[in-house]
């Protein structure tokens, strides 16, 4: 088994997901004459401000990124989110230990929360961005000017439903190390995230999150980047597969 040293140039060429793991970074801000500079929808009991007001008189600003998947935005709130590793929520009772979360899925149209080192990304289910984006907006303001904590008890972690035979622990170590330092800081441009789900007969099975949850382009990612990659270090890896 061959050493995950630095990646070779052949490796590091752009595919199509986002040219193979860069994308351009094309930043919707915020500006008095930004078309979302409009009264947010209402919440159950949260914001009642849109978010450019807020930011005028708080001077907090907030900067929003299109991603892969045209169903989720990544909001950069210019402060820290979180300290370490990431958080994903599908609904409001799985968000029991973020009440930031919990806050962002009272807004009626959200459907998933995912907290980044320096990033939200929130993916919405029928209603449309131009719509849903001031009232998030407003959520993520108020809550990070009222000094209120993005997390609370026991965060969760990434290896708890692990599947693999120990006798492949090594294999399985250098997947990781490679997804750690090759895939992730990557995907997390775009407001996602990619983590090991099991490994078994020479198929790696993963686990897509936030933006990369339901994207389009996922499959390519899967098959044109991280397989590729994978399968030049270790020759045992045969496919990958979402999990």
């Amino acid at each position: 088994m061959k050493e995950p040293p630095s990646l070779p140039a052949r490796h590091s060429q752009k595919s199509k997901y986002h040219d193979l793991f860069a994308s351009s970074r094309n930043c919707s801000k915020l500006k008095d004459n930004d078309p979302f500079n409009r009264a947010p929808l209402r919440t159950k009991g949260t914001s009642r401000f849109s978010g450019a007001l807020f930011y005028r008189r708080h001077a907090m600003f907030i900067q929003t990124e299109p991603t892969p998947n045209p169903s989720t935005l990544k909001f950069v709130p210019g402060k820290q989110v979180l300290a370490s590793g990431v958080q994903d929520y599908k609904s409001l009772e799985d968000a029991d230990n973020s009440p930031l979360a919990q806050r962002l899925f009272e807004i009626d149209g959200v459907a998933g929360v995912f907290l980044g080192h320096d990033f939200i990304s929130v993916t919405k289910g029928d209603l449309d961005w131009e719509l849903l984006k001031p009232a998030v907006m407003g959520v993520i303001m108020e809550h990070f000017m009222s000094g209120a904590p993005v997390m609370e008890g026991d965060a969760q972690g990434d290896n708890a439903n692990e599947v693999f035979d120990e006798a492949d622990r090594e294999t399985v170590d250098t997947i990781k190390q490679l997804l750690e330092e090759k895939v992730r800081p990557a995907v997390a441009q775009d407001g996602g995230d990619i983590i090991f789900q099991a490994y078994k007969d020479g198929i790696v099975y993963l686990h897509m999150r936030g933006a990369c949850s339901g994207c389009p382009s996922s499959t390519a990612t899967l098959k044109n980047g991280i397989e590729n990659l994978l399968k030049h270090f270790l020759p045992e890896v045969k496919e990958v597969r979402a999990a």
